[in-house]
C-alpha cells in the first residue's frame, strides 16, 4: 500500500477508503483517581472520533470509560495496564517469571496544585497526572481547540521521566501519535495503542534479533514471528516486544499478539506501540546502565539458565549427514587430525525420508542407533538432532496425532506449509496449548534422549497453521508465543532425561531466554551475511538473551543457494567471529568440515584450539550472565551508554566484560577500529593502546582479528591442547594477566601439546 502520511492509516491500519465499520476512540482527561490494594486506578474516558482523515470528536457518541491501572514493582519498574473491560490484569502468564526482586510496592495518590502525584511509601514520585488547563493567549479562532488528552508522566526509578505522547500533533485535527487509544471494528474492540514521548537525540536497541543498524530510531517494526529468510531484511524469527533507550529506560509490552513498534518512525517525537488486541500492558523499567535495565526485564520474564560445559566446544554439522558410516568417518578424521570438537549435529537426513520428521532413525542407514550414539560418546562426541513441530501427512504418527488432537485440527484444506527446501505437506502443528499434546511430544523426544542424544534442534516454530483450532488460544495470539511453548517442552524433557538444560532454537518471543540456546537462522555465506548476523546478535543481547550463535560460515551461498562455493576468507573470518561468540557451530547447505578448505585448514585449526583455551573465560562470563543483565555478545553501549559514538557501532562488540572484538568483514583485510575510553591491549600482539579514538584503515592479516583486552584484566585460560571438553581438567586453568608484560596470545606458548 502506498503511504498516506496520515496516522490513521499508516500506523493505526484503518481502511484508506474509510469503507469499513471501524472507529477510533481517543483518551481524554481522567475523571477519577483512586487507590485500591496498593494500585492506582485511573478512570479514563474515551471519545469516539469522526471517521475521517483529520481527527474530530464524534459528539453524537457517548464517551466510554475504562480503568488504567498503575502498579509499582520494586524500586525501578512501573506497570501501566488497561484491558478495556475485556481483559483482567494478571501476573499469571507464560511470558512472566517474576524474580524475588519483583515485589509490589504500594502506591498512594494525592492531588496537589492541579496534578495527581503518585508515590510509593518512601515518598518517591512514580507518576504524575497533569490535570491543569494549558496556558493560552487566544488571538485566533481559525482552528478548533485541541481535544482533552491524557497527560501522564512515569518515573519508574524515581528519577527519569517517561511521558506519554500527549501533545504529538501539528494542529488539533492532525495527530502523529496518540497517548492512549483503541479501535473498534464491526462494533468489537481491537487494536490498542500507547505512545511515549521521544527526545530528538534518543537512540534505541533491542526488539529481538533485529538485522538493522545499532540505533533503531526512525524505524517501525511489525512484531510478528516469521521465517526470516536470511539476515538482511525486515523479517525475523525472533521478535521481542522490549526495547532499551539511551535515556536509560526500557519498555516491555506484555502481549503475544501481532503488534507494531515505531521507534521515532511514524513520528520523530514518539515511541508508538500498537497491538492487534484491545490490550495495553507495559512495564517501564528504569536503570543506571543498559545492563541494569536488561536485568529488570529478566526479573519480569526469567533469567537464562546455564548451558552445559560441553556445549561451549565446537559443533560440527552440515545439511545434512545421511548415515552412521558418514558421521563416523567425519568424527574419526576430526580426532585423527586433532580438530577439537564436542558435538556432531545430524540435520534433516537421519529420518526414513529426508525432511520427513518422524522422530525415528532410518533403520537402513542407522541400523543400530544406540550403538552408534554410544560409539560416538566413547570418542568424546555428543549428538544433536534436528526436528520440527509439524507433522507431515505421510508421517508414521499422523493418524495418532489427528485422532487425539495432538496437532490442531484444520478448519479448511490449505496449501502446503512446507519449508523453503521441502515440498512436504505439513498437515498440522503440534498444539502445545494442549497438555496431552505436549506430553506426547515429550515422549517422542524421550525415546531419542534415552538412546543417548543430548540436544534437540527445535527448528522452525516461528509460523503455525493459522487456519486451525488450538485448545488454549486463538492462532493470532499463539503465533508469537508458540516458540516459547515449543522450546520449553523440548528443554524440560532434555533436562529431565540428560540433566543438561539445552535446546538449539531458531524462533523466539519474550521469555525464551530461559531456554538456551538460540542461533541466527539462515544467513548467507557472504560479508553481508556476516554483518547482518552480528547486528542481529547485538540487538538480541539487548533483548534479554545471553546465549546466541550463528551458522559458521553462513548457511547458504550465492548465487546458487545450495551449490556455490564458500570463499576461503569468508570461512576464516566467520570462524574468528564464531570463536568469540557464546557458542560455535558449523552448518550449511554444503561441506563445512575444514579439510574441504585445504588452503586455510591450518588457520582454522589454530582458531579452534584458541576457542578451547578460552572456554574457562567463556564459562565464567556465562555464569555471570545467568544472574545479571549481562550477555556474551554485548553491544558497546552496555559499557559506554554515554559515548555517542558507541550508540551507532554495529560491527564491534564486547565479548563478556573483558574483550573488545572487531571482526573483519571484507576481502581487503582492512577495517577501522574504534577503541572506547580506557586502556587496551591487543590480544594477539600485546601492543598497548589508549582508547577514546579511532584506529583508521588497520591492516589485519587473514589469520588475525582485531581483539583487544581491557588493560589489567585477568583472563581464565586453559593451557593444554585437547580434543574435547571431556579432556579438560579445570583445575589446570591459568590466569592471563593482561598488561604491559603480556606479549600476545600466540607468543605466550600456552598450549602444551
Amino acid at each position: 500500500m502506498k503511504p498516506t502520511n496520515y496516522h490513521l492509516f499508516d500506523f493505526l491500519d484503518f481502511d484508506v477508503d474509510l469503507k469499513r465499520d471501524e472507529s477510533l476512540w481517543k483518551s481524554c482527561s481522567p475523571t477519577a483517581v483512586e487507590v485500591r490494594d496498593g494500585d492506582v486506578l485511573v478512570t479514563v474516558p474515551f471519545q469516539k472520533q469522526v471517521l475521517a482523515n483529520d481527527m474530530a470528536a464524534d459528539e453524537s457518541a457517548p464517551r466510554e470509560n475504562h480503568t488504567l491501572i498503575i502498579r509499582q514493582y520494586g524500586p525501578k519498574i512501573t506497570r501501566v495496564f488497561m484491558g478495556f473491560g475485556e481483559i483482567e490484569m494478571t501476573d499469571d502468564s507464560e511470558m512472566l517469571m517474576l524474580s524475588e526482586r519483583v515485589v509490589k510496592m504500594p502506591l498512594d495518590a494525592k492531588f496537589n496544585d492541579g496534578e495527581w502525584i503518585i508515590s510509593t511509601a518512601d515518598g518517591i514520585r512514580r507518576a504524575v497526572i497533569n490535570m491543569r488547563e494549558p496556558l493560552l493567549d487566544r488571538w485566533s479562532t481559525l482552528l478548533p481547540d485541541p481535544q482533552e488528552t491524557l497527560d501522564l508522566r512515569l518515573f519508574p526509578d524515581g528519577k527519569r521521566e517517561v511521558r506519554l505522547a500527549a501533545y504529538d500533533h501539528f494542529s488539533p485535527p492532525r495527530y502523529d501519535a496518540l497517548p492512549l487509544a483503541y479501535c473498534k471494528l464491526d462494533g468489537k474492540k481491537e487494536r490498542a495503542t500507547l505512545s511515549f514521548e521521544c527526545k530528538p537525540d534518543e537512540c534505541f536497541g533491542g526488539t529481538g534479533e533485529r538485522f538493522a543498524k545499532m540505533d533503531l530510531s526512525g524505524q517501525t517494526f511489525f512484531l510478528k514471528n516469521q521465517d526470516g529468510q536470511g539476515v538482511n531484511n525486515r523479517r525475523t524469527y525472533k521478535n521481542i516486544p522490549f526495547y532499551v533507550s539511551s535515556r536509560m529506560y526500557g519498555t516491555f509490552y506484555h502481549t503475544t499478539s501481532w503488534c507494531k513498534l515505531s521507534l521515532a518512525g511514524h513520528s520523530a517525537r514518539s515511541v508508538q506501540f500498537m497491538s492487534d488486541q484491545a490490550l495495553v500492558d507495559a512495564f517501564v523499567i528504569g536503570g543506571d546502565s543498559i545492563e541494569e535495565i536488561v536485568r529488570g526485564y529478566r526479573d519480569l520474564t526469567g533469567y537464562p539458565t546455564m548451558p552445559p560445559l560441553w556445549s561451549f566446544g565446537v559443533w560440527m554439522s552440515r545439511m545434512t549427514y545421511f548415515s552412521a558410516d558418514e558421521v563416523d568417518g567425519i568424527c574419526d578424521r576430526l580426532r585423527e587430525e586433532h580438530y577439537p570438537c564436542d558435538v556432531i549435529h545430524l540435520d534433516t537426513g537421519w529420518f526414513r525420508t529426508d525432511w520427513l520428521c518422524e522422530w525415528k532413525f532410518n533403520p537402513e542407514r542407522f541400523p543400530d542407533p544406540e550403538g552408534f550414539l554410544k560409539g560416538l560418546r566413547d570418542k568424546g562426541f555428543r549428538v544433536s538432532l534436528w526436528q520440527l513441530p509439524y507433522v507431515a501427512k505421510d508421517a508414521e504418527q499422523i493418524d495418532e496425532a489427528r485422532e487425539n488432537d495432538y496437532i490442531a485440527p484444520l478448519t479448511k484444506q490449505q496449501a502446503s506449509e512446507g519449508s523453503n527446501f521441502s515440498a512436504l505437506d505439513y498437515a498440522g502443528t503440534i498444539d502445545f496449548t494442549y497438555p496431552a499434546a505436549t506430553e506426547w511430544y515429550k515422549g517422542l523426544l524421550k525415546e531419542l534422549l534415552d538412546m543417548g542424544v543430548v540436544c534437540i534442534k527445535t527448528d522452525f516454530g516461528e509460523n503455525i497453521h493459522m487456519d486451525a483450532v488450538y485448545k488454549g488460544m486463538k492462532p493470532e495470539l499463539l503465533n508469537n508465543l508458540y516458540a516459547l511453548l515449543y522450546q520449553k517442552a523440548a528443554y524440560e524433557i532434555t533436562k529431565d532425561v540428560t540433566g543438561d538444560g539445552i535446546v538449539w532454537a531458531r524462533a523466539a518471543w519474550a521469555g525464551c531466554q530461559r531456554y538456551p540456546l538460540h542461533w541466527g537462522g539462515d544467513s548467507c555465506s557472504s560479508w553481508d551475511g556476516l554483518a547482518g548476523s552480528l547486528k542481529g546478535g547485538l540487538h538480541f543481547g539487548l533483548s534479554g538473551f545471553a546465549f546466541w550463535s550463528h551458522d559458521v560460515p553462513g548457511f547458504h551461498t550465492l548465487p546458487n543457494f545450495m551449490n556455490s562455493v564458500v570463499d576461503d576468507d569468508v570461512y576464516v573470518r566467520w570462524t574468528q567471529f564464531g570463536v568469540f561468540s557464546s557458542h560455535i557451530r558449523y552448518h550449511g547447505t554444503s561441506k563445512r568440515e575444514p579439510w574441504h578448505y585445504p588452503a586455510i585448514a591450518p588457520i582454522v585449526k589454530k582458531w579452534w584450539k584458541l576457542r578451547y583455551g578460552l572456554i574457562p573465560y567463556i564459562y565464567a562470563e556465562s555464569e555471570r550472565a545467568t544472574v545479571s543483565g549481562s550477555t556474551l555478545v554485548q553491544a558497546l553501549i552496555f559499557h559506554h551508554p554515554d559515548d555517542r559514538t558507541c550508540r551507532h557501532i554495529d560491527d564491534e562488540y564486547y565479548f563478556g566484560d573483558s574483550f573488545l572484538v572487531a571482526p573483519v568483514m571484507n576481502s581487503e583485510n582492512r577495517r577501522d577500529i574504534y577503541l572506547p575510553e580506557g586502556k587496551w591491549v591487543n590480544f594477539f600482539t600485546g601492543e598497548v593502546a589508549d582508547g577514546g579514538r579511532w584506529l583508521k584503515d588497520v591492516e589485519v592479516p587473514l589469520d588475525e582479528m582485531p581483539v583487544y583486552v581491557k588493560y589489567g584484566s585477568d583472563i581464565p585460560f586453559y593451557p593444554e591442547a585437547v580434543d574435547c571438553t571431556d579432556q579438560m581438567d579445570m583445575a589446570k586453568t591459568v590466569s592471563l594477566h593482561v598488561d604491559d608484560e603480556f606479549k600476545g596470545i600466540w607468543n605466550e606458548k600456552l598450549f602444551n601439546e
